[in-house]
């Protein structure tokens, strides 16, 4: 057992931020690393020392695993904690640390490389009878034999990346015709993302639910689950809004699902944190999807219903102690939501937007976590990862939760850059969300009463008012009651104005 004194955030953003924040009520010291660009982000100064990564591009810097080990070992770092996204599934990267002396705060190598790799995932998971989706995992790459698959599995499929996720190198096919075309574009795609083209082909479900498991191992045997969280509501693969509890689950099927989470972590020998994942079709019927072995985004929803510190029981488990909780400790109080702020523009197939943060609105809510990787004048680029904060509220009851969270997200807004504010409070405002009625097509099918509402009457004479006086100016998008609308010349983009509300 050995304790963690110097930890080494390999990270940036609002995660490097949450870990600062547990690290500071354990008494350890951390280091942090940034590009120059990232030099003024605030995780480069919470931390106790920031050092500059040489190089500009990210498989230069934040990807660059001796680079990265390097600094560890000449800051005196102990351990290094990856967060998620970058290195933090990478089990190369996991192997290099401990093969330099250092502590990796998650689970093994040989863990990671297995579910890491869907198709060895799935062999591990049939293995033990775990429920799957119908498909195909086998070796033949080629497209007559995937097309000869594709046919038995029945149509739609769903095309996915072996070596990847996060919606990379994934299709939807809806038939014959069109699967070569989605086979060489999704190889391709899966190449460049993951430097692997391999595929598989699943049976695609027409409205799952996506409903995932926080589970938490340690080095002695012990294996536990915190409870699920929902996290249907996607958009590009990518989830936007998450819950917990689940709404409506009947207790039975959150009882099956939990339990089925935890055989897995027994079976695979898993440490640390860690969530598997799982398709829930309309029939009630789940399916394991994958198993992400780390720290995910969502985790404050699980510690706002569980009151525990993800963060802290995961550099708990990495220094070798046992975890303290047992499985009937851990109860689920309340319901937490959490949604994600990204700096992308929602009416325009959610292409990710740049700017500088002129200013960036605080919360005012009670039982609330505003997590923000930005601050009043950083500049947002292309160069990362959209993400800007995620924002989360916890009730009594989900209708609570909810309402606090509008309330919250009402006040916060990044002024200078476009973000999908307005686009989430559409989400937490609309009626079948607000019935807990969700899917993984969620935002596609209700594409039309998620799009901005024409300003007329009162709104409309405001938005003209606006409009004449200061008709100098370009481009800008205007915010009139909830909607947006563009227009040549806005009196929004006065100096005297800017920053004042984001578009």
């Amino acid at each position: 057992m050995k304790k963690i004194s110097t930890l080494l955030i390999a990270n940036r953003g609002e995660i490097a931020c949450r870990i600062i924040q547990t690290c500071r009520a354990m008494g350890i010291r951390t280091v942090t690393v940034s590009t120059a660009q990232d030099e003024s982000l605030p995780h480069s100064y919470l931390s106790d020392r920031n050092v500059l990564l040489e190089g500009e591009a990210l498989a230069d810097t934040y990807l660059n695993q001796k680079q990265l080990i390097a600094i560890a070992k000449e800051s005196g770092a102990d351990a290094i904690h990856p967060g998620y996204g970058f290195l933090s599934e990478n089990a190369t990267f996991a192997k290099a640390v401990e093969k330099a002396g250092l502590i990796f705060v998650g689970p093994d190598s040989k863990t990671i490389a297995l579910m890491g790799d869907k198709k060895a995932a799935r062999q591990a998971m049939e293995n033990i009878n775990i429920p799957l989706i119908p498909g195909y995992h086998g070796n033949a790459q080629d497209a007559a034999a995937l097309a000869k698959e594709a046919k038995k599995i029945g149509y739609p499929v769903l095309i996915k990346a072996a070596a990847g996720g996060g919606g990379k190198g994934m299709r939807v096919v809806e038939g014959e015709k069109a699967l070569a075309d989605a086979i060489r574009s999704a190889k391709s795609e899966a190449m460049n993302a993951f430097g692997d083209d391999r595929i598989l082909l699943e049976k695609y479900l027409v409205r799952p639910r996506h409903i995932e498991v926080q589970v938490f191992s340690d080095s002695h045997g012990n294996h536990l689950h915190l409870f699920e969280r929902d996290c249907s509501i996607q958009r590009r693969h990518q989830k936007i809004v998450e819950e917990s509890p689940a709404p409506n689950l009947p207790e039975k099927l959150r009882a099956d699902i939990c339990a089925t989470a935890v055989r897995i972590t027994s079976h695979i020998d898993y440490r640390g944190a860690g969530t598997v994942e799982f398709i829930l079709d309309e029939s009630g019927a789940f399916y394991f999807l994958e198993m992400n072995t780390r720290l995910q985004v969502e985790h404050p929803v699980t510690e706002m219903v569980t009151g525990l510190d993800l963060v802290r029981m995961q550099i708990e488990v990495a220094e070798g102690k046992k975890l303290t909780l047992v499985q009937k400790d851990i109860v689920q109080r309340g319901h937490a939501v959490e949604v994600r702020l990204y700096a992308e523009d929602p009416d325009n197939n959610f292409l990710p937007t740049t700017g500088r943060i002129e200013r960036i609105g605080q919360p005012s809510t009670f039982h609330v976590r505003f997590e923000n990787g930005y601050a009043e004048g950083n500049s947002v680029t292309v160069s990362y990862d959209p993400m800007l904060a995620k924002l989360a509220a916890w009730g009594e009851d989900r209708e609570t939760a909810i309402t606090r969270l509008r309330a919250a997200l009402a006040d916060v807004w990044f002024a200078g850059v476009k973000t999908n504010r307005d686009y989430l409070m559409r989400i937490l405002r609309n009626p079948d969300f607000i019935k807990g009625q969700v899917s993984t097509k969620f935002v596609e099918q209700h594409a039309q009463a998620l799009a901005p509402v024409a300003p007329v009457g009162d709104a409309l004479a405001r938005y003209a008012a606006a409009y004449l006086l200061n008709p100098t100016h370009g481009t800008a998008s205007v915010h009139v009651s909830g909607a947006v609308t563009k227009s040549e010349h806005s009196a929004w983009t006065d100096t005297k104005l800017a920053g004042f509300r984001n578009a």
